[in-house]
């Protein structure tokens, strides 16, 4: 783990000084400090109403620590197999710790919050600022029966105490100020709830503990990974669920939106959503690590999003499959360490991005391999997508990265549509008594790869490029022996490792592609190192018989995870910080997959 660095921001707390808390439909961000700074209510990609992580305290948060402690906690960590997470302070006058969880829902999303005395006697206070729409809309705050309750339009929150602790409205938040001793407890609970409805059933915030550690550690418990780092393995998983919304078994990129790839910069995107481009790989990780049941949704989500017009697929959808994701701006929050603008939506929505016709078609395939739950339907999807493809993979795309620089033809994608022409010929193989056009797929299969070894290949600098005609390199390409376009042992595929690996090396991890050699993604500034893009890597090195580079990579990558074992996108050699959106799910699949790579489910690799 990373140690402490100065935050070069300037005051408030840094990427990797967060803890995620959820229910599998939404998440809270808790600081070292003990502030909830980030929370999106009833969903993931609903307006926040403690958005201080892209703003201000004026935006909403709310901070739980012992009175006149201002700075970090003493110590803090998950409860072991779990997303309960506890934060303990050690003050002149005894010790507090303060545990939080969102409960699994039943019908409104919890946020609970209990304050318990380890030693001494402590003056803890309670700041509770909320702030809908992004932190700009103040709601009006009242009493009824023992409870606050704030309402501003179709939102409604309450704040309750057990047992009740006095409270008083100041500089619109909401105070409390109480003492514990050892061994007594005061419990918070934060429950939204829709205002034109009633307010729902309460919960009982010690059993919801008491339940919520039981219920993460019987799913822990079915992890079938037995090697070494287990824990950083069951940290990712833990959050890959997390990150699942439960209703319809999609899993979002990150919880957050427009966290920086570099700091001060305009590289700020809406990562609350689902992308194909990541479906191959969580299948993988999930069916590997013993979680059938969480593939299959994942599997099932992938089926309803990708329905209709092969012509219509997307590169991402909405927790339900929704297709319209619109990009716009927040002007009034002023983003993490000046990074602005701060966006919701993500108009890369409306991308071209052929590689995930490879991306679905791949995973359709692993899933019927690994014996999930045959749909009478997919076979017909898959064909309808092949029937697509049969003329469309000619064209430029934007590729996997979403560049916004223009349309080329990407390696990385027409590689991807090999695979898409490959996992077809290859199911009907195997399954004969489907029907499919396996001499016309198997053409197309054979047509894409020539190109792509004709038109993609620099001879004079023995590398696959990052498009036609082009000098640059592209990390993407580290995957051509992982999905068998090449064998591990073809020396194309040493040289592109090679190749790779020294000019996109930052500090021994790996960027994208080179931002500053090149217009491709059509942006000003730069970025961090891509942290899926170094266990890619580590797969690479490992797959051609490197395996001690790749074992010190991994040992590496592990170490980036913050103090609670969560990754975001990026992370900054230099600074020693981590970039992007946060926590991040295709650095934690990565993490999965290169561990179960490396040493196998019982570690014997």
């Amino acid at each position: 783990m990373h140690p402490p660095i100065e935050n070069s921001a300037g005051d408030g707390n840094r990427i990797e000084d967060y803890a995620l808390v959820g229910d599998e439909q939404t998440g809270a961000l808790v600081g070292r400090d003990g502030s909830v700074d980030w929370l999106c209510l009833p969903r993931f990609d609903s307006p926040a109403c403690f958005a201080k992580l892209l703003g201000d305290e004026e935006n909403g948060h709310w901070r739980i620590a012992p009175k006149d402690t201002e700075g970090p906690c003493t110590r803090r960590a998950y409860r072991p197999g779990t997303l309960v997470l506890d934060t303990e302070w050690d003050t002149p006058q005894g010790s507090v710790r303060v545990t939080d969880l969102m409960p699994q829902r039943h019908h409104a999303p919890d946020l609970v919050r209990i304050v318990e005395g380890l030693s001494g006697r402590v003056t803890v206070r309670s700041r509770l600022r909320l702030r809908f729409d992004y932190g700009l809309i103040v709601p009006w705050m009242r009493r009824s029966g023992g409870h606050h309750v704030a309402v501003a339009g179709p939102d409604s929150v309450w704040l309750r105490s057990e047992p009740s602790v006095d409270t008083w409205g100041e500089n619109f938040s909401t105070l409390s100020e109480f003492t514990v001793e050892e061994g007594e407890q005061v419990a918070f609970v934060l429950t939204w709830h829709p205002s034109h409805e009633p307010r729902p059933a309460l919960i009982n915030p010690f059993r919801a503990l008491r339940d919520s550690v039981a219920d993460w550690q019987a799913w822990t418990a079915r992890c079938r990974y037995d090697g070494p780092h287990k824990d950083a393995v069951q940290r990712s998983l833990i959050t890959l669920k997390a990150l699942t919304y439960a209703p319809t078994g999609g899993i979002v990129a990150a919880l957050t939106t427009s966290l920086p790839e570099e700091m001060g910069g305009v590289r700020n995107w809406d990562y609350r959503y689902c992308w194909l481009r990541d479906s191959t790989l969580t299948l993988g990780a999930l069916l590997t690590a013993g979680y059938q049941e969480e593939a299959e949704a994942w599997r099932d989500w992938l089926l309803r999003a990708v329905a209709g017009d092969p012509a219509d697929l997307q590169i991402m959808y909405g927790l339900a499959g929704e297709r319209r994701l619109p990009e716009w701006e927040l002007p009034w929050l002023s983003g993490f360490a000046g990074s602005v603008p701060v966006r919701i939506g993500n108009d890369a929505v409306r991308q071209l991005q052929l590689d995930v016709y490879g991306e679905v078609m791949d995973s359709l395939s692993l899933a019927r391999l690994s014996g999930l739950t045959a749909k009478p339907h997919i076979w017909s999807l898959e064909c309808a997508l092949m029937e697509f493809l049969r003329t469309a993979w000619r064209q430029p795309d934007e590729g996997l990265w979403e560049v916004r620089g223009g349309r080329r033809h990407f390696v990385h994608s027409k590689v991807m549509v090999w695979v898409a022409a490959d996992r077809a010929v290859r199911t009907l193989q195997r399954h004969p008594h489907l029907k499919g056009d396996i001499d016309g797929w198997r053409q197309m299969r054979d047509e894409v790869h020539r190109e792509v070894c004709e038109r993609g290949w620099d001879p004079e600098r023995n590398t696959f490029t990052q498009h036609y005609g082009s000098r640059e390199l592209d990390a993407a390409l580290l995957l051509i022996p992982r999905v068998g376009f090449l064998p591990p042992d073809d020396p194309r595929v040493t040289g592109t490792i090679d190749a790779v690996r020294a000019e996109l090396s930052h500090d021994g991890l790996l960027r994208r592609y080179s931002v500053d050699r090149t217009d491709v993604d059509g942006l000003p500034g730069d970025e961090g190192a891509f942290l899926v893009c170094s266990f890619w890597l580590a797969d690479a090195l490992h797959m051609t018989g490197r395996t001690r580079e790749a074992h010190e990579l991994f040992e590496r990558l592990v170490g980036l995870a913050n103090d609670v074992g969560l990754l975001s996108e990026e992370y900054d050699p230099v600074s020693g910080r981590l970039l992007g959106n946060f926590p991040q799910a295709f650095s934690h699949i990565g993490l999965v997959n290169t561990a179960l790579a490396l040493f196998g489910t019982d570690g014997a690799g």
